[in-house]
Order: structure tokens, then C-alpha cells, then sequence
């Protein structure tokens, strides 16, 4: 999988389609919202899957949801999309 996500046990095949609705660059950490019913999943820069590490706010983009930290799910593959 792209983005250096690898293959993570228990991720879905499916993927979403939502906004990136915030992004730190100095943390690498933002939160995309799926457009289909509005739950947001945070994310880290590595798992932007063209490598850069960086993400506009209001970015369109396609992602899979996997498990992340403890307890929590996250998004992963984060293809901008257009």
C-alpha cells in the first residue's frame, strides 16, 4: 500500500471518499471527514500516499480506514483526488 501505511491488519479494502478539514505541517497531523456521513478520522503525514508529507486544508481525497493508535481508527492512503 502506498504512503507507507504497509499492510495493516484489520484494514478495509473500501475506499472513502471525504475532505481534509484540518493539517498541521509543523505536527504532520491532520483530520479528513468522510463526504458520505460526515465521521472524521485523523491521519499522519506519511500516510499521504504521493510521498510529499504536506496537504492543503479542503483538499478532496479518497482513504482507507484502518486501526491506529490505541483504541482508535485512523485514516490511511490519503490519495488527493482530481
Amino acid at each position: 500500500m502506498a504512503g507507507g501505511a504497509g499492510t495493516v491488519r484489520g484494514m478495509s479494502d473500501h475506499r472513502r471518499s471525504g475532505v481534509v478539514v484540518e493539517f498541521d505541517p509543523d505536527r504532520g497531523l491532520g483530520t479528513v471527514t468522510t463526504s458520505d456521513d460526515g465521521v472524521s478520522f485523523p491521519f499522519h503525514c506519511t500516510v499521504i500516499a504521493d510521498g510529499t508529507r504536506t496537504i492543503d486544508e479542503g483538499t478532496e481525497v479518497s482513504f482507507v480506514v484502518g486501526p491506529g493508535g490505541p483504541g482508535r481508527w485512523e485514516a490511511f492512503d490519503l490519495t488527493p483526488r482530481g
